[in-house]
């Protein structure tokens, strides 16, 4: 009798530790669905969204870009040329949304950079009730990834409304949203879940966020007033152009990820204040209208020729940082391929085709000028990692191809729209369609 209770004493322990164990494992099998279908926190504002709208742009599985590896993709021309992918940049300097066509304004494409980034900069720290007078000796200046990378991985998604999605809704917003995200964890519990839950939910790659939503649309009166939007003056280079500021939009965490420590705003074009385009553009009077941007560079658009990009990869060398040269590092709205290499350094005037099957009616460009380049490109898209010298020193030495522009590397080419009927400005692009070079001639880049 003593040896049975020994045994079942020594025994029960076990039993009772493989119980708890399963309990224990069953308890997390179903706990782990109902974790993800109805997580302990609020829905994010883009799953919000979700609810009424669908966001644009391509799967990058979708991405007219697959494929191109610099020097290992062959450079051999087609005829003709055609556009192989497309990309909108809503926030300057952040991420990039890639598109299968889009409607081409006198501004450039639809969504370009309408909004810019900005730090109050200052030869001293300014009171928020300091005077008019000490106010004024401060000013907004944009800011880009030259001086703060870490915005290449800002990501930006740009939502419209979904009229299928509408029709099970009682009431649905007809604007369009863009939300900017940003990595960033929570301290304590709600961090650590959080944590687990981007896991769960996006995959073992990604991390918590925290998002901003901005209207597409330009506020109205009544919205910048409840808002607490105001009016600045920004200045982008060498311009300074009134805009709309929604600083109050903006949450202290993205200072501190960036790495800004003076006041960071958030400035929408205003549709009323754009800024003129002069230099290489054409005229008012050639073109019918007067060529006009938002927050763009200098020009509406810049397009990428993919042969020029591998050619420029060849020459590149290699290290531990640099691996080849991503086309996405120029910040293109129109990239092309089957030209020759660098054959668009003498084009003037462009038409793109619509393919046989398509609804799409031609569109035609001025070829304004070159681009030519900062260091902006150095910064790695992905990681946000800015490379010491790569690409700008190869470009320098290979590329220093502009009478206006000595000492500096050119690649890509800076576009005006031109429209047959200056009446309804608009056209489209759209992936596939063919590249039909109208007019050549020489180019000289003119300084700002």
């Amino acid at each position: 009798m003593d040896d049975f209770t020994d045994t079942a004493l020594q025994s029960g322990p076990a039993v009772d530790a493989a119980g708890i164990f399963l309990v224990f494992i069953t308890i997390i099998v179903f706990m782990l669905p109902v974790l993800i279908y109805f997580p302990p926190v609020p829905p994010s504002k883009s799953e919000a969204l979700l609810q009424t709208h669908s966001p644009v742009g391509l799967a990058s599985s979708k991405s007219g870009l697959r494929g191109h590896r610099g020097r290992h993709a062959p450079s051999v021309p087609e005829i003709p040329a055609k556009i192989r992918s497309l990309w909108i940049y809503p926030v300057k300097s952040c991420k990039g949304i890639e598109v299968s066509q889009s409607k081409v304004l006198p501004t450039g494409l639809e969504f370009d950079r309408l909004y810019t980034f900005a730090q109050l900069k200052s030869p001293f720290p300014v009171a928020l009730d300091a005077s008019d007078e000490e106010k004024s000796q401060h000013r907004w200046e944009f800011i880009t990834q030259r001086q703060f990378p870490l915005l290449a991985t800002v990501e930006v998604d740009l939502y419209v409304p979904d009229i299928a999605k509408a029709q099970d809704k009682s009431a649905t917003s007809g604007e369009a949203f863009i939300v900017v995200r940003f990595p960033w964890q929570e301290r304590g519990v709600l961090g650590a879940l959080g944590w687990v839950l981007a896991k769960l939910t996006r995959g073992w790659r990604a991390l918590p966020e925290m998002e901003i939503v901005l209207p597409v649309e330009f506020p109205s009166p009544d919205e910048t007033y409840q808002q607490g939007y105001s009016y600045d003056k920004v200045t982008v280079w060498k311009e300074t152009v009134t805009a709309l500021n929604l600083e109050p939009e903006l949450p202290w965490e993205l200072r501190l990820y960036l790495g800004v420590s003076n006041r960071l705003g958030i400035f929408r074009i205003d549709p009323a204040r754009l800024r003129p385009v002069y230099r290489c553009a054409p005229t008012e009077a050639d073109a019918g209208y007067q060529p006009a941007i938002g927050f763009q560079d200098a020009y509406p658009l810049h397009l990428l020729n993919l042969p020029s990009v591998r050619d420029l990869d060849a020459k590149i060398d290699r290290d531990n940082e640099f691996h080849h040269l991503d086309p996405r590092r120029f910040r293109a709205n129109i990239i092309v391929d089957g030209a020759a290499a660098y054959d668009e350094d003498t084009w003037k005037t462009i038409r793109f085709n619509p393919e046989p099957s398509s609804t799409r009616e031609r569109s035609a460009f001025h070829v304004s000028c070159r681009t030519v380049r900062c260091k902006m490109p150095n910064v790695d898209p992905d990681t946000g990692s800015r490379h010491a010298v790569e690409p700008d020193r190869s470009l320098r030495k290979f590329r220093d191809v502009d009478e206006g522009a000595k000492k500096k590397g050119c690649l890509g080419m800076q576009l005006t729209p031109l429209f047959d009927n200056t009446e309804s400005m608009e056209s489209w692009v759209e992936v596939g369609m063919s590249l039909e070079v109208m007019a050549r001639g020489d180019h000289r880049y003119i300084v700002q």
